[in-house]
């Protein structure tokens, strides 16, 4: 696996390329994540366009990745899912955790519209 960081305004697009699976695959994937996450980058588009396959520790990362984010007030969206790795996401209802884009522009805007929404539900909560 190897993961090629690219910067958009305050969202980080994380380019995927290779199998995510248990061993060093999820292990670069957690440190790379937990680096963005303590570096301030919490808004993480991970495109998997260029993963052919990813088990049971890959989406476990992924959603260990979404947790994290979410921790520190980010979020995490998966982006162009090769149709192996679209159907595994569905088989364990990822889906209804993750917001998934085919699109980049699409994702990014998504991104936007989230961060707008934000201090406005905070300002009626406080």
């Amino acid at each position: 696996m190897k993961a090629t960081e690219r910067q958009v305004n305050d969202i980080t697009i994380l380019d995927i390329s290779g199998r995510i699976s248990l061993g060093d695959e999820t292990a670069l994937l957690r440190n790379t994540i937990r680096d963005l996450i303590a570096r301030g980058k919490k808004y993480l588009l991970l495109n998997l366009g260029q993963v052919p396959y990813i088990d049971s520790s890959g989406i476990a990362e992924l959603v260990s990745a979404f947790v994290a984010a979410r921790r520190e007030g980010g979020d995490v969206k998966l982006l162009k899912l090769t149709k192996k790795v679209r159907d595994t996401v569905e088989i364990v209802h990822l889906g209804s955790i993750f917001e998934l884009f085919d699109d980049e522009d699409a994702a990014l805007k998504a991104f936007a519209s989230k961060q707008n929404e934000e201090p406005d539900s905070l300002a009626r909560a406080g």
